[in-house]
């Protein structure tokens, strides 16, 4: 049975590398992975994602959320390899095409290739949101449209939300990877996540793996809240 701890990928969202560190450290004994975002990568590039990765001692989900055209994603994709990350984000509103190159670079590494994940539509955001910038229609429907296009391209699973991952499992069957992002324990704030969901129920509804950010990184004790984040799983 795969543990709850190692379903959590917890969100390092920062520029300083000796903070990345430190919590890097604190946290790699409680949870399955790390996530290092773009305002990390920035700041650090590969040197800083190295110093982090080797502090930490698991897998890394390199957030990159890429969205250019094809042979530049693709190139970018081929140029983290050597960071050997788990799983790469790029943007599934980049079309068929340029998820299709990103796959075939991510095939360069072999066996232990990046999965390629296509975020489909940010927690952030919302229907008036999406409004706004021109997409009509519910945000399931979009969610869905999206996480359909990029599965046929290659892409070997999507960022969703967690109130997203029941219609997703069902539009894209299993063995297609749910990195669901917007979760909150029961004693955490929400922030400026609008589409959220407790970790027990985000694993209950087909998450494969939960990205955790604030309500640990930012507790007194980090070890501590990614314990209790599992202790909850666990009870249910």
């Amino acid at each position: 049975m795969v543990s709850p701890a190692s379903r959590i990928y917890c969100a390092i969202d920062t520029t300083d590398l000796d903070t990345a560190r430190s919590l890097a450290a604190r946290v790699s004994g409680f949870v399955g992975g790390l996530k290092l975002g773009l305002e990390f990568f920035v700041a650090n590039g590969p040197a800083g994602v190295r110093a982090v990765v080797e502090e930490g001692r698991v897998p890394l989900f390199l957030d990159l959320k890429l969205h250019d055209i094809p042979n530049t994603v693709a190139g970018a994709v081929k140029a983290a390899l050597p960071l050997k990350p788990a799983f790469i984000t790029i943007h599934a509103a980049g079309g068929p095409a340029m998820i299709a190159a990103a796959a075939e670079a991510a095939r360069a590494a072999g066996a232990s290739r990046p999965r390629i994940l296509a975020v489909t539509v940010l927690t952030s955001l919302d229907g008036p949101d999406l409004d706004a910038v021109g997409q009509s229609g519910p945000v399931a429907d979009q969610v869905r449209r999206l996480a359909v296009m990029a599965r046929a391209a290659g892409a070997d699973g999507v960022v969703c939300s967690p109130v997203e991952t029941v219609a997703l499992r069902q539009a894209c069957g299993p063995g297609f990877s749910l990195m669901v992002p917007g979760i909150r324990p029961s004693w955490a704030a929400p922030n400026d996540q609008k589409r959220v969901m407790t970790p027990a129920d985000a694993l209950r509804f087909g998450a494969d793996h939960l990205v955790i950010g604030r309500p640990i990184t930012e507790a007194a004790d980090p070890a501590d809240a990614a314990r209790r984040i599992v202790a909850e799983i666990e009870g249910g």
